[in-house]
């Protein structure tokens, strides 16, 4: 459980740096505060880096509301997809190219990879940025922030700051903690989406701020509360409109099914989904599938294709619509979800599901060998326990998951105890009470009193460097 890591590394001494990393920050320019630079230059220049689906969705909200936060006008460049697109921001190349999941399957990719990260570097460089935001895609993001805090470090000239959205999941891997600490060299300031999270930055050496999980932000979007920090969360959508809309039969039983945002994910475990749905749709004669396409063009093609040979009546919702998303989450009686952000999303949907993981068996092999946590899904994770039923690897089988879906689809307790635990699980996502504190009244009243991670996200890049 992460609170119980945590509390393990409370009880070690404050890490600090070795004499040759003090070397290293001695021998280089410091940053200067963005707002500073954004005064000189009559604008705020912010190069933002997201590789994959949910990175988009997550670097479109803080650009939002940098825009509206900033007293300064805001300019973007970078790489992201579409929703940064309508926020503003051209990317240099489709997202879809620097997104690949796991360690094998990267490799045919790497060449591709190599060169648009080196574009990437010189845009960036040519952009001159005072704030570099990378979101997530650890891989390619610290690649990216190393290579371009060298360049800048070759010449002698001022660091843009380096934020980093999504801290790397090093509470789950063995050893990873140790690999925090280099971070520091890179990134200037970590968002954090998980609770306690910042403290095991802070204790090594690498500035933190808990801005909240950026699903949460979906309530928003939905427009079903007017204020940010109310009680049992819950992302509500129209199920009556759904069903009229696509025409299904009152008494069908509705499954979700969220194959996953990278080509790679939705060829392995699409199949899988497919031939469970064979078995069930015996025992299930009305059952319909609502399929979730990513916004992805490789996803989306796959997905076009594999319909055509569906074994059961089935809808396919595009990627990047929050309100028809959730309109087929109330419509929908469980889901089956590849592990991912989609598991979070439906504990605020209050939608029972079954998370499944299937990679290249090397990579599997891996995690196996590295993870120390007994979960995947974070939900099961942040509460320690099994909540939500798991088919990882080998066990991600189609007659385990046809039985793990029947079970759910049957057993009134076993849906009631998920839906009790996502209450819980969501109220741990939000905001600390201390950020609240933490803002001056200035910044209340641009924020207008909204405590969403985006707007803490913001106001942490635009507040950096302010004397306290």
């Amino acid at each position: 459980m992460l609170g119980a890591t945590v509390g393990k590394i409370l009880c070690r001494r404050k890490w600090s740096p070795s004499s040759s990393s003090a070397l290293w920050f001695s021998s280089v320019p410091r940053t200067k505060a963005p707002l500073e630079m954004a005064e000189r230059d009559g604008e705020l220049r912010v190069f933002v880096v997201a590789g994959e689906v949910s990175g988009d969705s997550i670097a479109s909200r803080v650009m939002a509301s940098l825009k509206l936060l900033s007293p300064f006008p805001v300019r973007f460049a970078g790489v992201g997809g579409a929703k940064m697109s309508s926020e503003g921001m051209q990317s240099l190349f489709p997202i879809e190219d620097i997104s690949v999941m796991g360690i094998w399957e990267l490799l045919p990719h790497l060449y591709r990879i190599r060169v648009r990260l080196k574009e990437t570097v010189e845009a960036a460089a040519l952009f001159e940025p005072h704030v570099v935001l990378t979101v997530d895609s650890k891989g390619f993001s610290f690649r990216f922030l190393k290579q371009l805090r060298a360049r800048y470090n070759k010449q002698r000239s001022h660091w843009p700051v380096h934020f980093h959205y999504v801290a790397p999941s090093f509470w789950a891997w063995k050893g990873g903690e140790a690999r925090l600490r280099g971070l520091a060299e890179i990134v200037d300031h970590l968002l954090c989406i998980l609770p306690n999270e910042d403290k095991i930055c802070k204790l090594n050496g690498v500035s933190a701020t808990f801005v909240g999980h950026p699903v949460l932000e979906d309530v928003l979007e939905l427009n079903l509360r007017s204020n940010y920090l109310v009680p049992n969360w819950r992302a509500e959508g129209n199920a009556e409109d759904f069903q009229n809309k696509h025409v299904i039969p009152s008494g069908a039983t509705v499954v979700s099914l969220l194959p996953g945002s990278r080509v790679q994910e939705v060829t392995r475990m699409l199949p899988i989904f497919a031939n469970t749905l064979e078995l069930l749709k015996e025992t299930f004669p009305q059952m319909m599938t609502v399929i979730h396409v990513a916004p992805n063009k490789y996803v989306e093609k796959f997905i076009a294709e594999a319909v055509h040979r569906w074994p059961l009546p089935s809808v396919l919702i595009p990627g990047g619509m929050t309100q028809l998303r959730y309109d087929a989450f109330s419509a929908s009686r469980v889901a089956l979800c590849t592990s991912g952000t989609v598991a979070v999303e439906l504990q605020l949907a209050r939608l029972p599901c079954v998370v499944a993981y299937r990679a290249n068996i090397l990579t599997e092999w891996y995690i196996k060998y590295k993870a120390k946590i007994q979960y995947i899904s974070l939900p099961n994770i942040l509460l320690d326990s099994a909540i939500i039923p798991e088919a990882l690897f080998r066990s991600c089988t189609p007659g385990n998951l046809a039985l793990l879906l029947t079970n759910l689809i049957h057993d009134n307790n076993f849906r009631e105890e998920q839906l009790v635990a996502a209450e819980k699980f969501v109220k741990l996502l939000l905001p600390s009470e201390r950020i609240q504190g933490n803002l001056s009244q200035q910044d209340l009243m641009r924020a207008n009193s909204n405590y969403s991670p985006s707007v803490v996200a913001a106001l942490t890049i635009l507040n950096y460097g302010k004397p306290i």
